[in-house]
């Protein structure tokens, strides 16, 4: 079993492949036991060619396609469900993330798991975006930290590592990404940011837009905030026979 399971999920970002996958190879090779899981969400460019022919010569590369695009979330859980690792680390395609900061994002996983750390998110303090972008990740990043009280800078970074096992206890819902920190706090875990590099998209262009972030967001926290009503975390008494069978 790998020590991490890389995913990244992809829709038209033909232009991003080779380097992307390179540079998570230079970050990761003899540093991490990994595997890299692409996730094509229906492109409609040579993204999923692209990907077949580097998997030819790269078996730690896999990939897995949908028929048409469903979505980023959707595109994670698919790379998630077919993860080997119990620990995973996401990346936007769009080379926007720094793969150099999975290393010490894992790290500080592994050296709190036991104190409950379930997810470690980046916190793209300097963000190289435009104005809009970044406007829209502000009005939405705090909206989402005043009504869900994740005590996470970034929720929207796709830069995270995070226990699987935590993840698929948790609901699934669309545009779940945005709210992991949320969720994984929801069911009983604790998150913790680390502030990673960000850098300016070079290549492609964004499928993602004000709209989309901001009041997307504000109709999906209503049903996070529902979610989190309709969530208990029993105490357990302890059992003395537990004593015995130990």
């Amino acid at each position: 079993m790998p020590d991490l399971s890389v995913v990244i999920p992809v829709q038209n970002e033909e232009e991003n492949i080779r380097l992307l996958v390179e540079e998570v190879r230079q970050s990761l090779d003899g540093v991490l036991d990994y595997e890299l899981i692409y996730v094509n969400d229906g492109s409609t460019d040579a993204t999923l060619q692209i990907l077949e022919e580097y998997r030819a010569g790269f078996p730690l590369l896999r990939v897995f396609s949908h028929a048409s695009g469903v979505g980023q979330s959707t595109a994670v859980r698919t790379g998630i469900l077919h993860a080997d690792s119990a620990t995973i680390a996401t990346l936007d395609g769009d080379g926007q993330n720094d793969p150099a900061d999975i290393p010490a994002l894992y790290q500080a996983l592994i050296e709190q798991a036991d104190s409950g750390v379930v997810l470690v998110n980046g916190y793209r303090k300097k963000r190289k975006d435009t104005y809009i972008k970044r406007l829209s990740s502000k009005l939405a990043n705090g909206i989402r930290g005043w009504l869900l009280d994740d005590n996470t800078p970034d929720t929207g970074c796709g830069l995270k590592v995070f226990s699987r096992e935590a993840y698929l206890a948790i609901p699934f819902f669309d545009h779940l990404h945005r709210f992991l920190p949320a969720m994984m706090i929801n069911g009983g875990g604790k998150v913790i940011s680390v502030e990673v590099n960000h850098r300016e998209r070079q290549l492609g262009s964004s499928h993602y837009g004000f709209f989309d972030r901001l009041w997307v967001g504000v109709f999906d926290i209503m049903g996070v905030i529902w979610l989190k009503s309709r969530t208990t975390h029993p105490v357990l008494i302890k059992d003395p026979d537990d004593d015995q069978r130990g």
